[in-house]
This record gives structure tokens, C-alpha cells and sequence, in this order.
């Protein structure tokens, strides 16, 4: 059997794998993973710290170990894997053109999972000005330098963001030898957890700068110097340091949904799917921080998972792509996922719909309403910006499917 008997999933992170080791135990073979790196696993693979599985596996591991450990749950399950190799366009219905140290190639599967997750802004992205030295760079690209090359990188950073990625980097910077002068925030506070925040003062040394922006890189051939302007004062100052870590400030990776026509929320710019995690392109699922740009692995995982069942079931017998009435926010709300309702009763991924929010606040209560009527109100908890609060998805059966968009605000 070749590729294009079976599904392929773009993407060999947490969700992909998962996803495929799921197919194969459901009976679908053949079943494809495309990897763009050398290696599958994902982000993981260069997160050389413990915390990994605790949700999809029942245990925990550091970031290598639990992406070698899907390695290998795919390996066994029968999955092919295809590495170093990129889907680099789409035409029809859902043909793509792969690249890869073959060269070039056009398959076109019966279904397609998306899986290609996130990534940091960089410093382009986040329109900060300056002269453009070395020494600036992403999380993931100082995690891949130090864990994966082996490498120095500097001796004093100043980390752009304050979230649970951020003081990730604190401990690879310190791993690598290098202190951090500190972490920047435009929000009044950090938005990791409270030990993070304390362990990384107290070991680390690394103080959080609140309500203060990165407004200018310098340096020649090497960084040299950043500028901080205090935003509430507008006050100014430079701090001496050879290394700039851009963190957290996510963004799907979502090209190759665009590329394939499906349509995108607008707060999260993932593509928008339904509990089942079908988009609005026939034949094309999507899963993990494609979609809710950035959960955990496990969260991830669990993602893959759940889409597994759906994509089998439009492989036995695709029918009809299911219609949809769009779940919408209303601020300070960004975004909610999933984001379609369906015509008939389906349970999003863990029975639960995550929500983020742009503003801090306690104690908060959700109200879903459509076309006036409430179909749900409740706490959330705490609402953090760059972290995710979830509410259950018991109300979804109330939604009508003739109605119009069903509305998440915070009351």
C-alpha cells in the first residue's frame, strides 16, 4: 500500500503522533506522518526539562524522553514516519507537493491532519527597532543551540516575555552559562505560575521588569545593549547584554491551512474546526497548537488522539462535511476552541472548550448565550493573559444548529 492509500498527518509533534499511533490502533493503515525536521517529536526534543506526560501518558519525563518515547510508540504501531520532508503546496482537493531529500513528489491521500503547531514572533514580527546584530533569537531556536547543538550562546540575556516558556529559558540560559538580566513585560505582571516566578528569582536571580517594553536592540556585529521604556512613565533606560531571547507571543503555523482554503478565527488565526476537529475544507482535520496556540504536549497529544476517531469514521464513509454555526468571543475574550458547533452532538477534546484572554482577572464567570438565550454561565477561574481557562461542554447540545453564532463573554 502506498501513501496515498491512508491518511496523512503534516506534522510529527505530540498531536501528530499521537494521532497516527491512534489510526493504526482504530485498524487504518496505511497511516503517513510528514516531519519537516530530521528527527519527529517536536518541540520536545530540545525541552531538556521534566514535566512531559502526565496527562497522555501517566507518567513524566523530561522533553527528550517523552518525544523518543512516541519515536518509538509510532515505530511499533506501524506508522511511517517521512522525515526532513515539507509539504510545499496543495492544489485540488487534497493534493500536496512534498520536498524532501528525494526531491519532489504529489500525493494526494484520502484525508489530511494538520498538526504543524506554533511558534514564537521573532523580533521582525514584534516591529522592534534597532540595528540587527547576532545574538537574537527565539525560544525554541536557544533550546535547539543549547540541548540539541550543544553549544554556548552568550553570557547575559534579557528574556521579552514573562510566561511559562520565558522561565523555561532561564533554565536553558543557565544551563548554557549564561545569566539572565531579566525578564520584560508590558503586562503588570508575569503570567507564569507563582513557584516558576519565585524559583527563578531566588535561584536564577532574574528579576520580571512589569509594564516596561523592549524599544530598541543595540549592538554591531554582537548584541551590546537593549533600550526599556517604563510604559507607564515613559522613562528610559539601557541594560548591557550580549544575548535578546524572544518568548512566548505565540502563532500557529497555519500556511498550510491557508494554503488548503480553510478558514481562520480570527483571535487565535488557526483554522477553525468543530468538536470532531474538522475544518471547513472537506477532508481536513487539524489538531493541537494549530489550534490554541501554546498548550502543553500532553494537551497536544490529547488533541491527536480525539481527532483519530473522526478522521476513521470520514474514511469509512465521508458523506456529507458537517454544517457548522460559528462560536465567537467578545473581549476582553481573544479566542475559544474549538470554534464551530455541529448540526449534531459531538464532545471537543477532554469534554472541555479552552478560552484565552487578553486581561487578567479572578474569579471569572463565562456566559455563552445565542440568539439571546443563555445556554451556559459559569466560573472559569483565573484568567491570564497567554494562558488558557477552559469551561465544560455540557451546553453544546443546547446549541441550536438553524441559529446564529453562539456568543463567550465574560459577564
Amino acid at each position: 500500500m502506498g501513501i496515498e492509500d491512508g491518511p496523512v498527518i503534516v506534522g510529527g509533534g505530540p498531536s501528530g503522533l499521537a494521532a497516527a499511533i491512534e489510526l493504526r490502533g482504530l485498524g487504518i493503515e496505511p497511516v503517513t506522518v510528514i516531519e519537516r525536521e530530521r528527527q519527529a517529536g517536536g518541540i520536545p526534543r530540545h525541552s531538556d526539562h521534566t514535566g512531559f506526560g502526565l496527562r497522555d501518558l501517566r507518567t513524566v519525563l523530561s522533553g527528550p524522553r517523552y518525544a523518543e518515547r512516541y519515536r518509538e510508540l509510532a515505530v511499533n504501531a506501524g506508522v511511517e514516519v517521512i522525515a526532513e520532508t515539507m509539504v510545499t503546496g496543495w492544489e485540488g482537493q487534497l493534493r500536496m507537493k512534498l520536498t524532501g531529500p528525494d526531491g519532489r513528489r504529489e500525493v494526494e491521500p484520502p484525508a489530511v491532519v494538520l498538526a504543524t503547531g506554533c511558534r514564537e514572533r521573532p523580533r521582525s514580527a514584534r516591529l522592534i527597532p534597532g540595528s540587527r546584530p547576532a545574538g537574537v533569537m527565539t525560544t525554541a531556536t536557544l533550546q535547539q543551540i543549547v540541548h540539541l547543538g550543544g553549544q554556548k550562546v552568550g553570557r547575559r540575556a534579557v528574556i521579552v516575555g514573562a510566561e511559562h516558556v520565558s522561565f523555561s529559558a532561564v533554565a536553558t540560559l543557565a544551563h548554557a552559562g549564561a545569566s539572565v538580566a531579566g525578564l520584560v513585560t508590558e503586562l503588570p505582571r508575569h503570567q507564569s505560575l507563582a513557584a516558576f516566578r519565585a524559583g527563578a528569582a531566588v535561584r536564577y536571580r532574574a528579576p520580571v521588569w512589569s509594564r516596561t517594553a523592549v524599544s530598541a536592540i543595540h549592538g554591531n556585529e554582537r548584541v551590546e545593549s537593549v533600550e526599556l521604556t517604563e510604559l507607564d512613565s515613559g522613562s528610559t533606560r539601557s541594560v548591557d547584554c550580549d544575548l535578546v531571547i524572544f518568548t512566548a507571543d505565540w502563532i500557529p503555523d497555519h500556511e498550510l491551512a491557508v494554503m488548503a482554503g480553510c478558514e481562520l478565527d480570527p483571535g487565535s488565526l488557526g483554522p477553525l474546526v468543530d468538536p470532531a476537529l474538522r475544518t471547513t475544507r472537506r477532508g481536513v482535520f487539524a489538531a493541537g497548537n494549530l489550534l490554541h496556540p501554546a498548550e502543553t504536549a500532553d494537551v497536544c497529544a490529547l488533541d491527536g488522539r480525539h481527532v483519530a476517531p473522526s478522521v476513521a469514521a470520514y474514511l469509512h464513509g465521508p458523506g456529507e462535511w458537517p454544517s457548522h454555526v460559528r462560536l465567537v468571543t467578545r473581549e476582553p475574550l481573544v479566542w475559544i476552541a474549538p470554534n464551530l458547533m455541529l448540526a449534531t452532538a459531538h464532545d471537543p477534546p477532554r469534554d472541555r472548550f479552552l478560552l484565552r484572554s487578553r486581561e487578567f482577572a479572578r474569579r471569572a464567570r463565562i456566559q455563552i448565550r445565542q440568539d439571546g438565550r443563555e445556554l451556559w454561565s459559569g466560573r472559569a477561574g483565573r484568567l491570564v493573559p497567554g494562558r488558557s481557562a477552559h469551561i465544560p461542554a455540557g451546553w453544546a447540545s443546547r446549541v441550536d444548529p438553524t441559529g446564529g453564532p453562539v456568543i463567550a463573554r465574560v459577564e
